[in-house]
């Protein structure tokens, strides 16, 4: 981009620093300068936006930061993709695809909180986890200093690009490339503070021993129906325990493949067995994310989706379990009351107790529970004021 794009640009990444500050993600001046002069678009010159086409299908279009109009779309407060999953991509028009998205620039807010929940001080080690476009990693070192950041990632080509990216804004954090469920790739190396912007359904060994003792990370933890942010504090026994953030977000998962995620695997599901009322409805699970966050605590293992009937086309909430077990509520319709369930009762009774509880306990939000992981990987989940606790699957 030449200098010109580059002022171009600057009333908007100021804008941007002054909306993340306002909205609480930015609490800090050091974090402010950084959003102030790192400029995204340079990270991000091309990305795929969701939209409808004419048959009502949603497609990925794509744009480019030098389209007329498009640079101060690059600086919304918005999660941008950059990829699709090559095994679901379709291209249906010169420019537009459908597919599954396996790469992004994440939404700027999300980022800001996240690098504030980090705590890092002025001489930390930071590995980043989840390089992708290279825009996280330049913030950090417009924060820390290149020499204190390091990132990875399992796309070499993501890494490749970001590093001639980091290069041209005058960066050179260390890169590297691998599955960092494994470790860093560099094993001599160790860490005050890991971020990762991808999720996992446990925080894996190598992120624990990877942390010097004291150390903190901030990683997405996936639970099944719902999943959320976690900071974490690593101590010389290796039990990481900390507690939900206060800011909310999802990340793609963590895969081993550069490129595709491999398909899931899920049982044949149950036939529908009986319908009775319930008090839980689907407007509620969509509503309140710590409830869904307390579902998944309440059924490790079960899997939150939305399912349409093929004769009457009403969609419904339904949560699912491994044995193949189900139950589901209406969004709309006369029977928003109703659960109907296959296989296991006892799946929405369930639900229903959570919801319950929640309720019970003053709808608590995702920040009073606690998360520690011990040192063999078991993992246990609490209500923090008055120690109610779930265990969870290691």
């Amino acid at each position: 981009m030449s200098a010109l794009t580059l002022d171009a640009a600057r009333p908007h990444m100021t804008a941007l620093a002054e909306e993340l500050a306002a909205s609480g993600a930015i609490r800090s001046e050091p974090w402010a300068e950084a959003f102030r002069t790192v400029p995204r678009h340079l990270f991000v010159p091309r990305w795929l936006e969701q939209e409808a086409d004419d048959r009502g299908i949603t497609v990925w279009r794509e744009r480019h930061a030098t389209d007329e109009g498009a640079l101060a779309a690059a600086y919304r407060d918005v999660t941008l993709v950059t990829a699709l999953d090559p095994a679901t991509a379709v291209q249906v028009d010169e420019a537009a695809w459908t597919g599954m998205p396996t790469s992004s620039s994440t939404l700027p807010s999300l980022m800001a909180g996240m690098l504030e929940d980090l705590a890092v001080r002025d001489r930390d080690q930071v590995w980043e986890i989840g390089t992708g476009t290279g825009y996280n990693a330049a913030l950090l070192c417009a924060r820390l200093g290149a020499d204190r950041v390091h990132s990875s990632d399992v796309d070499p080509a993501l890494v490749e690009t970001a590093r001639d990216r980091l290069a041209a804004t005058g960066h050179l954090p260390h890169l590297a490339v691998g599955d960092a469920r494994q470790g860093y790739p560099d094993p001599a190396e160790a860490f005050d503070r890991i971020i990762a912007t991808c999720s996992v359904p446990s925080i894996p060994d190598a992120w624990i021993t990877g942390l010097r003792p004291d150390g903190a990370l901030v990683a997405d933890v996936a639970l099944g129906i719902e999943g959320g942010l976690v900071r974490l504090t690593v101590d010389q026994e290796r039990r990481a325990v900390g507690h939900f953030t206060a800011t909310g977000g999802r990340f793609m998962p963590a895969r081993g493949e550069a490129r595709t995620y491999p398909a899931p695997q899920r049982p044949q599901r149950a036939l529908a067995v009986g319908e009775r009322p319930t008090t839980l409805t689907a407007a509620d699970i969509r509503a309140h994310y710590p409830l869904r966050l307390l579902l998944a605590f309440q059924l490790p293992g079960a899997e939150l989706v939305y399912h349409v009937d093929d004769a009457t086309g009403v969609m419904a909430i339904q949560i699912q379990a491994a044995d193949g077990s189900w139950a589901r509520v209406p969004l709309t319709g006369t029977a928003t009351g109703t659960v109907t369930w296959g296989g296991d009762e006892e799946l929405w009774k369930q639900a229903e107790a959570a919801w319950q509880w929640w309720n019970s306990a003053g709808r608590p939000p995702q920040d009073t529970f606690g998360y520690a992981r011990q040192p063999d990987g078991r993992v246990s989940v609490w209500h923090v004021p008055d120690g109610t606790r779930w265990y969870l699957p290691a």
